[in-house]
């Protein structure tokens, strides 16, 4: 029983270890190029996923989240108007409301 529970928790191991380096950036992975870490992974997967953590993952940049991080501004088209904000629009509900097609 114990064999299966470690088998499965060094399987979960290297499958986390595959997805993170198919994941990460090319410019962030360190050392070596990431065709190589995923080939290192593939080929030796309990110790390939170790050197993975410890010599190839990016780094983590102090502060938050890359996701959370505020993008740099960019010019950008204004919002699209909703009909409620068209005074064409509305003017053409008001007349069709009071029967004047």
């Amino acid at each position: 029983m114990a064999g299966v529970l470690i088998s499965l928790a060094v399987l979960a191991f290297w499958l986390y270890s595959l997805f993170d380096v198919i994941t990460s950036p090319e410019e962030e992975t360190r050392n070596l190029p990431k065709v190589l870490w995923v080939l290192i992974v593939v080929v030796l997967p309990v110790a390939g996923s170790v050197l993975w953590f410890l010599l190839g993952r990016p780094r983590v940049a102090p502060g938050p989240p890359r996701a959370m991080r505020p993008r740099p501004e960019t010019p950008s088209a204004p919002p699209p108007k909703g009909p409620e904000d068209d005074p064409e629009f509305l003017k053409e509900l008001e007349r069709r409301l009071r029967g004047e097609d």
